[in-house]
């Protein structure tokens, strides 16, 4: 098929931060996209060729998308299934397959997935009901702490909660969820691995994660992550497994923990785009935007080497702050050597929303390190 300055139609599911950074791609190679977003302020709006306002979850909306186009991929995990289902019986080219996105898009499904195929996990149990916790605790089922998480719609440190007491337990909210043991671990890492349909496989270097305490998202990703080589072959050897077993298209994300006695335990895992490869925009020789369209386009998958030493720092809506948004100190960051902001193009901030993120890079992990906290500790998004 000719992709290329043609008639031929990508089209994306969800107008996010994470479609604009993959339209960025398609412009570059004159790829034609429609998006389909429930909101008409999204990100994705001034990027692609065609933005259709509509619901992702509505089994109509997703479906009169999907004819519209030749292939059909995602930037987000909440989407209509049934909708998918249909448009890949009808011969549409839905890429990650409904398949992966069934396991993937149920965090309970996704566990009994690693279960299931021996993919090293954190022990689990699984609640149809939050208040079925409240029985097992007093039981002996389950001793605190625990991680408590949402079965679905959870994101950006959404629908996960460290539970330390009843107290915390009277406090959860009700629905399908499940509980994890508490891991005790030196680091949190990712690996991302990309696949096309003729079987070419590659993985990006280990990266390693650093959290905010409060809010659970990423502060930092740290490119390479600064482990053993051995950790580090073992990490991409269990990725590589799980892309296999969940047969996915496109980019998957496989979110890790390193255990005190070097384990590698899988987390959790996301079929698109990722924080963890935010990086790679600067640091690698090819970016994980780029990949993902190269895979679901089945075209020769690119190089995953890093260039340089690569950290990302998210940029995040200060806490008390609520409104149109202001980038405070942003040109003293960007006067730092080797710093490029992203600001994603969400007009309104409140607390801990994703509203964009800056890249440094160096020859020197150390030196880049020493960079990005003076970035964390300059900017600040505030509103007006």
């Amino acid at each position: 098929m000719d992709y290329f300055s043609s008639n031929f139609k990508l089209g994306i599911l969800g107008g996010g931060q994470l479609g604009k950074m993959m339209l960025y791609e398609t412009r570059k190679f004159d790829i034609h996209t429609k998006v389909l977003e429930a909101s008409n302020e999204a990100p994705c709006k001034i990027a692609c060729d065609e933005f259709i306002l509509g619901n992702l979850m509505d089994f109509d909306d997703v479906y009169n998308f999907g004819k519209q186009v030749d292939v059909l991929t995602i930037e987000i995990e909440n989407i209509n299934l049934a909708a998918l289902e249909k448009l890949e019986s009808e011969g549409i080219k839905v890429y990650p397959p409904t398949s992966a996105l069934r396991i993937i898009q149920n965090k309970a499904k996704q566990k009994l997935f690693y279960r299931d195929n021996d993919i090293p996990t954190a022990a689990f149990s699984r609640f149809a009901y939050a208040s079925e916790i409240k029985d097992s605790v007093e039981n002996g089922g389950l001793e605190f702490p625990f991680v408590w998480k949402a079965a679905q719609f959870g994101y950006d440190g959404q629908g996960v909660k460290v539970v330390r007491s009843m107290e915390d337990v009277k406090n959860l909210p009700s629905g399908e969820c499940i509980t994890e043991e508490m891991i005790p671990f030196k680091n949190e890492l990712a690996v991302i691995v990309v696949r096309n349909p003729s079987g070419q496989v590659v993985t990006y270097p280990v990266v390693e994660m650093e959290f905010h305490p409060e809010a659970n998202q990423v502060e930092y990703v740290i490119c390479p992550a600064r482990i053993d080589k051995a950790v580090a072959e073992k990490a991409q050897k269990i990725a590589l497994q799980v892309s296999k077993k969940i047969n996915h298209i496109g980019i998957l994300a496989v979110e890790m923990f390193q255990t005190n006695d070097d384990e590698i335990l899988v987390n959790e895992v996301a079929p698109r785009p990722h924080n963890s490869g935010h990086y790679s925009i600067e640091a690698s020789y090819t970016n994980q935007f780029e990949q993902h369209i190269r895979a679901i386009l089945d075209l020769p998958l690119g190089n995953t080497d890093s260039k340089v030493a690569g950290i990302m720092v998210n940029l995040v809506g200060a806490e008390n702050h609520t409104g149109p948004v202001v980038y405070e100190n942003i040109e003293e960051i960007m006067a730092m050597d080797g710093v490029t902001p992203h600001i994603y193009g969400k007009k309104q901030t409140r607390p801990f929303r994703k509203m964009g993120h800056v890249t440094i890079v160096n020859q020197d992990i150390d030196a880049a390190r020493i960079i990005a906290q003076k970035v964390k500790e300059t900017i600040k998004v505030i509103s007006k």
